[in-house]
């Protein structure tokens, strides 16, 4: 069930979020050199690598590091704000279609966060495909905690459920509470 609400979101979210889309690629485009949409190699369901599409944010100098290591240097002034506004995950509706993401799971690290991935794979979190949003990204827990992160990974792994899935969709879409969903016991 879950892998054809991916599919029928995706799809949809695709469709109608093309024009924003296309308006976000121009202001790329006009505002810094370099590509548009750039992959980015991510961890996905049992370790398996894969390319993680996002609209680029960063300046072409800019190493490839998580988020919260980025300095406020090498983010443009366009990217600060599709940051800001998760706008530059939209390119991650591809990889729910293709089968490497879902729209609700962890968020995929870099194959170099050596801490995340360990503390990940004690607690069995790789069992699932990574999401576009997360019960972590909801809760304000981020990679820069790795231990707590695969902690709250592994809740969600544990209570996921269709109506908890819709559930954090609607607060990171609305950004509801700012970042302090509670994390559901058992739904």
């Amino acid at each position: 069930m879950k892998r054809l609400l991916d599919l029928a979101l995706a799809a949809v979210g695709l469709v109608a979020l093309s024009p924003l889309m296309a308006v976000i690629a121009i202001v790329i485009y006009c505002s810094s050199p370099g590509r548009i949409v750039i992959a980015q190699e991510r961890v996905g369901r049992n370790e398996k690598i894969f390319k993680c599409f996002k609209f680029r944010t960063m300046t072409l100098d800019a190493l490839q590091v998580g988020t919260h290591e980025a300095l406020e240097s090498w983010i443009t002034p366009v990217g600060k704000k599709l940051r800001n506004l998760k706008l530059d995950e939209l390119p991650q509706l591809y990889n729910v279609i293709r089968g490497d993401m879902s729209l609700v799971g962890p968020r995929p690290c870099l194959p170099t966060q050596d801490d995340v991935i360990s503390a990940r794979r004690q607690q069995g979190v790789f069992s699932i495909r990574p999401g576009i949003t997360g019960l972590a990204q909801v809760t304000g827990v981020d990679m820069s905690t790795p231990v707590t992160l695969a902690e709250v990974d592994r809740i969600y792994l544990e209570t996921q459920s269709l109506r908890g899935d819709l559930k954090i969709i609607v607060h990171t879409i609305f950004r509801i509470g700012g970042g302090t969903m509670v994390p559901p016991e058992g739904e």
